[in-house]
């Protein structure tokens, strides 16, 4: 729970603070493609357009002649001619069409054309030319003409067919985009990773080596199956990485993609998952076909809780189309041969609910926790995302690092960034140490709020407040030591807060600690009791921080005298900043309640006699603050050590280094003259080179307040922190 402790004044209880490679996607036949042949799609298309076509234009001719065509025998025909009811004919090779003399009432006529024509299949009658023409009946006859009919062909059908093609091809491409071609709706769409293409490496990473380790096992295994195969070892089916967001779950899995040299299958849990039921089931079979065809390989399914929820209904269990999916991944997992390379990676922040079936040996043989770093891995994450960002010899990550304990990757990357804007919006070509302490501010309160102006009354009440918590952090043996105090608005809410950064990583906290913790939280709201005889809204975050560690410290860590080592509660949901949930009867959580209320009234009470002891000195540092409005935790331990009559640490440091020479002055009078007035001189030099490296505020902040800290008595334990007792950084 060693975490950068802020204590914030909001002002009211009603504040709401608010607090992301290169993908080669292969859709064709290529390593991993899912997509169909060009050559055989465009086939089928015009297979498709073809008949579409011919159907159309025949329904079309139809409908357009059904009512304007007649077919009659050729004895009807002779008989229209002989009673003069024909005006023309047209002879054909093989038909005579009849234009009548008279048309049919109650038609209508065709682009001009009568609405009724007749027509009559030709025959062998040398005197039909004779009879036409002894009754006055126009006589035309047709000359094949080949180019026409092509023409006519072409313009008839082949033209829109070609369009209709066309059409339709840019419909099922679009239809089919992301999933694999024609009719593409059940084919996996994973993006292929070949070789390098990521752009990361394990170089890139930091800050997990343990993930790390285990990932590069699997790597070398797939680079050297012989060495292992040698000694009867087989290759893990799955490895899942698990941890909370931020941490570097998505990186690791590319720098596999780039340290591996094989294919590498990328793709998220919800691209499984359609509307229709079984696409999912079809595009697992579709994925495990591909990677199969190119093993050695490694598979990467992002967010796997998308499709490997538990089935029981008690984590949302039920949907068809997910069930149906988890099973056929369930079956390729034990199908496919190890032997092969093909191997199975998936990250997840909800392990809870993941299906039992699917954690099993055998199919996820490794569980491994991507978790938040600590302090040794977060220099190195602050290193890697500083190394391309040109920073000046101020800058110290050790102390950055501390004072972020509880971030992720994520957060620090941001931290950097912000750091680098900050610096270029002061005008400066580099970030010094002021730059990535602003940073850390702006993602824990947000920016300075210049515009918000407080009435007088406000801004006495505010500092009071921060003064009682950073007062009971200098008065109690176990706080962390003040690195800030400020009565400066903030865009989150923030009236006022006091930052405290620990002496070192801590992994565990006392009882005593606890305890010093809560009184630190309410000295706050003790001290506006006490010195304007009233309380306001702006402790509420205070409040709620130190209920929640009393209510911990009753349910979760056995530190209350009435339920003594029973466990009362569970974390839900433990990467995802779960809270915790009671497991006991109505009356029980009654009596917690109670319990929790004592705790904090006692510490309440010790709140306030710590501060009405030293009203004197709250007053003086209140007034100080209201003039600076910023103090440093430097110019408020110089502040209390000047009334408590506590002797500033340099004197006792000036002691030390005499104390030091002297026994060098002895050491050396024992060498001969030569080596003896070497020595002075080298001693000269180093003595001189001591005066020229106070270094600057930012640079020894952290030192100094140590040391003053020590010097005073004073331990090292929080007074107020930013987040719950989860040991979480929650920006």
């Amino acid at each position: 729970m060693d975490e950068n402790n802020l204590n914030q004044y909001d002002g009211g209880g009603y504040n709401n603070g608010n607090r992301g490679g290169n993908q080669n996607n292969n859709g064709g036949k290529g390593p991993g493609g899912n997509g169909e042949d060009p050559k055989k799609q465009s086939i089928f298309l015009l297979l498709i357009a073809s008949l579409i076509t011919l159907f159309c234009m025949s329904y079309f001719m139809k409908t357009l002649t059904g009512n304007s065509e007649k077919e009659i025998t050729y004895n009807e025909f002779i008989r229209m001619v002989e009673n003069g009811e024909v005006e023309s004919v047209q002879i054909e090779s093989d038909r005579i069409t009849i234009k009548p003399e008279k048309k049919v009432e109650g038609t209508v006529s065709i682009y001009g054309a009568p609405s009724v024509t007749y027509y009559t299949g030709r025959i062998a009658d040398e005197g039909l030319t004779q009879r036409l023409l002894e009754n006055n009946v126009d006589v035309k006859g047709v000359v094949p003409d080949g180019s026409g009919m092509i023409v006519s062909i072409i313009l008839t059908y082949v033209v829109p067919m070609l369009f209709l093609w066309l059409i339709l091809s840019l419909l099922f491409r679009r239809m089919a985009k992301g999933g694999g071609g024609m009719m593409g709706i059940g084919k996996s769409n994973a993006k292929v990773y070949v070789e390098k293409e990521t752009g990361v490496s394990f170089k890139d990473v930091a800050g997990e080596d343990e993930a790390k380790e285990s990932l590069q096992e699997v790597v070398d295994f797939l680079h050297n199956p012989g060495r292992y195969a040698k000694i009867g070892a087989k290759l893990p089916k799955g490895a899942l990485l698990v941890g909370p967001p931020g941490t570097g779950k998505t990186l690791l899995a590319k720098a596999v993609a780039g340290e591996a040299h094989v294919p590498f299958f990328s793709l998220t849990g919800s691209d499984f998952i359609e509307m229709y039921v079984g696409v999912g089931a079809s595009r697992v079979r579709d994925l495990f076909k591909e990677a199969t065809k190119n093993a050695p390989c490694i598979v990467f399914i992002d967010e796997i809780d998308a499709i490997g929820r538990s089935r029981d209904s008690k984590f949302g269990g039920g949907n068809e189309e997910r069930e149906q999916t988890l099973n056929q991944l369930l079956s390729e997992m034990d199908g496919f041969d190890t032997s092969k390379g093909v191997l199975i990676l998936g990250a997840t922040n909800r392990p809870e609910i993941l299906d039992k079936a699917l954690l099993r040996p055998g199919r996820f043989d490794r569980r491994i926790i991507v978790d938040k770093p600590d302090l040794k891995g977060r220099v190195e994450i602050l290193k890697v995302h500083a190394k391309d960002v040109l920073m000046d010899d101020s800058v110290d990550l050790d102390a950055i690092a501390l004072a972020t304990s509880g971030a992720v990757g994520s957060d620090l990357a941001n931290m950097i960034n912000e750091a680098a804007i900050n610096a270029v919006q002061k005008g400066r070509n580099y970030v010094c140490q002021q730059d990535l302490f602003e940073a850390v501010e702006q993602v824990l309160v947000g920016k300075e709020k210049k515009d918000r102006i407080m009435s007088k009354e406000e801004r006495k009440i505010v500092s009071y407040h921060e003064v009682g918590h950073a007062l009971l952090s200098a008065l109690q043996k176990n706080s962390e030591p003040v690195q800030k105090i400020t009565i400066v608005p903030r865009t989150m809410g923030a009236l006022g807060y006091v930052m405290q950064v620990p002496e070192e990583e801590k992994y565990l906290n006392t009882k005593a600690e606890l305890h010093d913790m809560l009184v630190g939280y309410l000295g706050g709201r003790a001290a506006e009791e006490i010195v304007f005889d009233t309380v306001t809204t702006g402790a509420a975050n205070d409040i709620e921080k130190a209920t929640n560690i009393a209510k911990n410290m009753v349910t979760r860590f056995g530190m209350s005298e009435r339920f003594g080592l029973m466990g009362l509660a569970t974390i839900e949901n433990q990467y995802l900043g779960g809270g915790a949930r009671l497991d006991c009867s109505d009356v029980t959580a009654a009596d917690v309640d109670t319990e929790v209320m004592n705790i904090l009234k006692g510490c309440y009470e010790e709140a306030k006699k710590l501060l009405s002891e030293n009203r004197e000195l709250m007053d003086k540092l209140a007034a100080h603050l209201i003039e600076k409005e910023t103090i440093t935790g430097k110019e408020f331990m110089k502040i209390y050590r000047k009334e408590k009559g506590i002797p500033e640490p340099e004197e006792d440091e000036e002691k030390g280094l005499e104390e030091k020479k002297g026994i060098e002055k002895k050491e050396e009078e024992k060498k001969p003259e030569k080596a003896e007035a070497k020595a002075e001189e080298e001693k000269k030099e180093e003595a001189s080179g001591a005066g020229d490296m106070p270094g600057g505020e930012n640079s020894n902040l952290w030192k100094e307040e140590d040391e003053m800290n020590r010097t005073a008595g004073q331990g090292g334990g929080p007074v107020g922190r930013f987040s719950n007792t989860s040991g979480n950084f929650e920006p």
